[in-house]
């Protein structure tokens, strides 16, 4: 380098390096050095100097201070002789008298270039690093310490290789990097660095003045190869480089938002300034709006008191606060909610009727239970009882009820579908503290329809779900109960808001699935779906004018007969309700809006042949009642979801070890009812002239036709019964006869459900003669009589009486077999 020791001189009596000092180097001096000391005139003993927080390494200058009491003797002896020390940096920087074991074992021999005696008494030598050494044995300890060293031999960098070119240049410009990244550094540091020639001193400056702790200083030191050793420190410079580039960035992001904010700050100040003078509402004169609307109010005292504390707060925010418009939207939503605020009940009951009629036909029995709760609320004016739960299969109008119901009361109307709703905030809300947080759907429906009585319908309510997110059949219970909705309390809302003003009307097409304890809080009112009369009423009432209406016909354009509706009916659904229906209506009416807009020939009466035409072949077949001249087939009753049905039992015995086979796609309970009656049929085999051995010699097969769809249900037992006696007594069973009830091993006969639709199954089978428990007797008493005409019912209590009802005396034309073998005897010798 062209600068001089003298150059030096100034920054040096400012800071240096220091024997006693823990804090960093701030300035490291560095020249190029001129000579090196010939390995011949190297001692092969050197006073030791322990530095901390800093490395020597060759050809760098490096002011240090000494203040320790046996460094100071070295230095002075030293620079009395030859001025040559070892330089070793400590391991332990807080040793105040490092031992061998404090001190690397690699160091730097250094030339004392100049020793100054300053007035504070510490003293502060210049020292200039050449060859590099390894402490081999230290031979001195006191005065100060002294080693035996051996000198490193290090492979010297041709500047003329490619590779060594490349490592420098890839060095300087890390370096150019640091010094345009880091403003501490004096920019008279690139000039040094430019006059830099030699790779070996331009690994030695960088390593002595990067910014990197002691210990990678060191490892960079002790590395012999000089292609290696910058190899590693364009590493750590590159490392560097990242660091000030980040660092840099932060900052100008930093120094950009407070920008950013000030520039905000101004053009709001103008805003607000533009706002005065045309007269537009700024958040003052929003918060006076509030005020205003919370006056005319007619909300409880404490809601009341609650508002004012909610908007003292928000007048308190900045309005540019993230809380600002969380706060506004909960004070907005207080104040649109209904508080006392009603819709007039028009509780005229032969309105009501007159239009529950017209928009439904049938269901005479759930009419009447409505009527009834409403003339309650009439007489009363309370809405303390229990909530209503139209239960049925899908199809059957439980929804259009509700909305019926609302329209008869003149109320506002509300459907929220449950189905699928696992999220107990879907009801009682969020917490305000969430981000995002809303009401529940609940309070959101009342806020959107205006009125604190609507009627509300909890469609589906038998779909809920849970998971961990809680479970919304719970958070109902406190809505659905008269005594408690009057201070519901939602998590958003946070204030007690009174529901016992609201009609809740749930549906539901199964009540396996609802909570025991919510459906305590329900009046279930079942809609056991349509007759096969019923569906033609409907068809002709409302689905046909509905359907041409929607297919932009006329009244005049198409006409359905009444045959041609009972074909779609039996032959193309099979369904409690009419929404099927609807839709085969509908395919009927759009074939015919094809014809008229293509502007062809159609037929204006659509029949029974005309519908086959139109929609294909019949898709499902009825059963029918089939004459069979066989033993063990007994013709059973069934419910399904789409209504009744007869399914037929089927009996068999094979030789073999009285082994029991049942198919057809049964439920456990079936497969209970059948083992219970063969037990039964075993215990009282006398009974019937049966000879108990043959059990044990002939195997039974059940079969239940139609194997692909499941059946389950106790309501076979006496089917099943009467099908193995007839089987095993080879007498025939009583032709168009059907049954239904359950069995026990006592012999009863249990009453089961769904008797009205097993009848009138029954009755489209052209079956005649029925037989039931003797209490279902109260079932058939419910039932029009025009639906059981023509049938012969048969009450029983006992199977006795079933066989005595069911089995002929005569036999099968050819009759089984069914020989006994003699029990084989045991010879005894």
């Amino acid at each position: 380098m062209n600068y001089t020791l003298n150059n030096f001189l100034h920054n040096l009596l400012l800071s240096s390096a220091s024997d006693n000092d823990n804090g960093e180097v701030i300035s490291v001096i560095t020249t190029d050095p001129e000579e090196e000391i010939p390995a011949a005139e190297l001692p092969a003993e050197l006073p030791i100097l322990a530095v901390r927080n800093t490395v020597l390494f060759p050809g760098v200058v490096l002011p240090i201070t000494v203040s320790r009491k046996k460094s100071v003797r070295l230095v002075r002896k030293a620079y009395k002789g030859d001025k040559t020390i070892g330089v070793v940096a400590q391991k332990n920087t807080n040793a105040d008298d490092p031992s061998p074991e404090d001190l690397f074992s690699v160091g730097t021999v250094a030339r004392i270039l100049k020793m100054l005696v300053l007035p504070d008494g510490n003293t502060t030598i210049i020292i200039q690093g050449h060859s590099r050494f390894k402490i081999e044995e230290i031979t001195q300890e006191d005065p100060y310490l002294t080693a035996r060293v051996s000198y490193c031999q290090e492979t010297n960098l041709n500047k003329k290789d490619k590779e060594v070119k490349a490592l420098v240049q890839s060095l300087k410009d890390a370096a150019a990097k640091i010094l345009k990244l880091n403003p501490e550094i004096p920019q008279e540091a690139q000039v040094a660095l430019d006059n830099i020639d030699s790779p070996a001193f331009l690994t030695h400056f960088l390593s002595s003045n990067l910014n990197v702790e002691v210990a990678q200083k060191q490892q960079l030191l002790e590395v012999n190869d000089g292609t290696e050793r910058g190899t590693q420190l364009l590493q750590l410079m590159l490392r560097e480089v990242q660091l000030l580039e980040l660092k840099q960035e932060i900052h100008t992001k930093v120094h950009t938002d407070i920008d950013q904010q000030q520039r905000d700050y101004f053009l709001r100040q103008q805003i607000k300034v533009l706002q005065d003078e045309l007269g537009q509402e700024g958040p003052d004169k929003e918060i006076e709006n509030f005020r205003d609307r919370a006056v005319k109010k007619k909300w409880p005292e404490a809601v009341a008191k609650h508002f004012k504390k909610e908007i003292d707060k928000l007048a308190r925010l900045n309005p540019q606060a993230a809380e600002y418009p969380v706060a506004v939207n909960y004070i907005e939503f207080l104040l649109d909610l209904p508080w006392k605020e009603y819709t007039k009940d028009n509780f005229n009951l032969k309105r009501t009727k007159k239009i529950l009629d017209t928009d439904h036909y049938g269901l005479e029995k759930v009419k009447e239970r409505i009527l009834e709760y409403l003339a309650v609320l009439k007489l009363k004016n309370d809405m303390k009882a229990p909530i209503l739960c139209l239960y049925g299969p899908p199809g059957v109008g439980k929804t259009s009820l509700g909305r019926s119901i609302a329209a008869s009361l003149g109320r506002k109307y509300v459907r929220m579908s449950l189905g699928g709703v696992r999220d107990e905030a879907e009801i009682r809300g969020h917490r305000r503290t969430y981000v995002g947080a809303m009401p529940g759907k609940i309070i959101s429906q009342i806020k959107k329809v205006g009125s604190g009585n609507p009627v509300i319908i909890l469609d589906e309510i038998d779909k809920l779900a849970s998971d961990f997110r809680g479970d919304p059949s719970s958070a109902l219970l406190e809505v659905l109960d008269p005594e408690q909705n009057h201070t519901f309390m939602d998590n958003y809302l946070d204030v007690e808001y009174d529901l016992s003003k609201v009609l809740f009307i749930a549906t539901a097409n199964s009540l396996d699935t609802i909570q025991p304890a919510l459906r305590d809080r329900m009046e279930i009112i079942e809609l056991t779906g349509y007759t096969m009369e019923e569906k033609l009423e409907i068809a002709k009432r409302h689905l046909v004018p509905k359907q041409i209406k929607e297919h932009g016909l006329l009244e005049e354009d198409v006409k359905i007969t009444k045959p041609a509706l009972q074909k779609v009916i039996e032959d193309y659904t099979r369904e409690s309700g009419v929404r099927s229906l609807e839709r085969k209506i509908g395919q009927l009416v759009r074939h015919i809006a094809k014809l008229k807009a293509m502007e062809e020939e159609y037929p204006h009466t659509i029949k029974p042949e005309d519908v086959t035409k139109i929609m294909g072949a019949e898709i499902f077949d009825k059963e029918i009642y089939q004459d069979i001249d066989t033993a063990g087939v007994v013709t059973g009753l069934a419910w399904t979801s789409v209504g009744g049905d007869i399914l037929f039992v089927e009996s068999i015995l094979s030789k073999g070890k009285g082994k029991l086979t049942l198919s057809g796609q049964l439920g456990d309970v079936m497969k209970e009812s059948a083992v219970t009656a063969l037990s039964y049929l075993k215990a009282h085999a006398n009974l019937l002239d049966i000879d108990y051995r043959i059990f044990d010699q002939y195997d039974l097969h059940i079969h239940f036709p139609e194997g692909a769809v499941p059946k389950d249900g106790p309501s076979a037992g006496i089917a099943i019964f009467t099908s193995i006696a007839s089987m095993f007594t080879q007498r025939k069973v009583r032709s168009r006869l059907a049954m239904t009830g359950e069995i026990t091993l006592r012999g009863k006969v249990l009453p089961v459900g769904g008797i009205k639709e097993k009848i009138l199954a029954a009755k489209r089978a052209g079956v005649t003669d029925i037989i039931l428990c003797q209490k279902n007797r109260k079932d058939i008493n419910e039932i029009p009589e025009q639906y059981i005409k023509g049938l012969n019912i048969h009450y029983v209590d006992k199977v006795d009486d079933v066989i005595k009802i069911a089995l002929l005396k005569e036999k099968v034309k050819h009759p089984l077999d069914l020989t006994v073998t003699e029990d084989r005897k045991m010879e005894v010798e």
